[in-house]
């Protein structure tokens, strides 16, 4: 039987996680799946929180940064031999009840990774959202549209939501993800790009994504404007480099 593992990036999210974890839990049952926190050195109640719920928890000594922490959980599931991996973020933005969703198409299509798409069309999906959608900021929904283009232009593939950080995937692409090469900080349309330029196949299904009830440090200011430049030039980069940067 396969093994599926659902990981939850955290940092300071003890305001989402009490009305969130209930709800992947639930979900997990349903797919027969484990789920494992990774704590990014949260200073608030999120560690208790999950110790509440009887989550599987990864701690990092200090602050790492996102990247480091999804990876973290990339190695955990590797180790521990799962045969597919499920990332959802733990600030209740993505709705947990599209976790089987994703997994259904890893598991009956021939696709290595499926991205959670916010702006694909929703008429056909098996269950209506908890509340209204979010489709990003002004300045993050002109990055991914520029994501876009350059996606399409570097690799002749649409990705509808290169950004997005609900997304499954297989075995084979856990070992990739594993490398010395994966961004340690905004793993964004850049990885989605070396995933296309090593072979994987891509699928993207639509999903429910809502809002954020708090602004993080990356919406604030200049530092959209910022990440925006960051992706853009990380996609020319992963363009540039050979097959198999990422390869453990």
């Amino acid at each position: 039987m396969d093994k599926v593992l659902i990981i939850i990036p955290v940092h300071n999210e003890a305001d989402h996680l009490p009305d969130l974890l209930p709800k992947v839990l639930k979900e997990a049952k349903k797919v027969g799946a484990d789920v494992v926190a990774i704590n990014d050195a949260s200073t608030d109640d999120s560690l208790r929180c999950l110790t509440s719920y009887g989550i599987s928890t990864l701690t990092h000594p200090c602050q790492m940064g996102y990247g480091v922490t999804i990876q973290t959980g990339y190695k955990y599931a590797l180790a521990n031999h799962y045969d597919y991996l499920i990332q959802i973020d733990g600030d209740g933005q993505h709705d947990p009840r599209c976790v089987s969703l994703i997994l259904a198409k890893l598991t009956r299509s021939a696709a290595d990774v499926v991205i959670g798409s916010r702006f694909m069309s929703k008429a056909k999906m098996p269950f209506h959202p908890r509340e209204s959608l979010y489709h990003g900021t002004p300045i993050r929904r002109i990055g991914i549209y520029l994501f876009r283009f350059i996606l399409l232009c570097l690799s002749f593939r649409k990705i509808t939501d290169p950004t997005s950080g609900f997304i499954g995937f297989n075995r084979r692409v856990l070992h990739f993800m594993c490398g010395k090469g994966f961004p340690f900080d905004y793993p964004d349309a850049d990885v989605v790009l070396t995933l296309l330029r090593n072979d994987f196949a891509l699928l993207e299904i639509p999903v429910y994504m809502y809002p954020k009830t708090k602004r993080y440090g990356l919406h604030r200011g200049c530092k959209p404007i910022w990440y925006v430049i960051k992706v853009s030039i990380s996609l020319v980069i992963a363009f540039l480099r050979d097959k198999e940067v990422c390869d453990g």
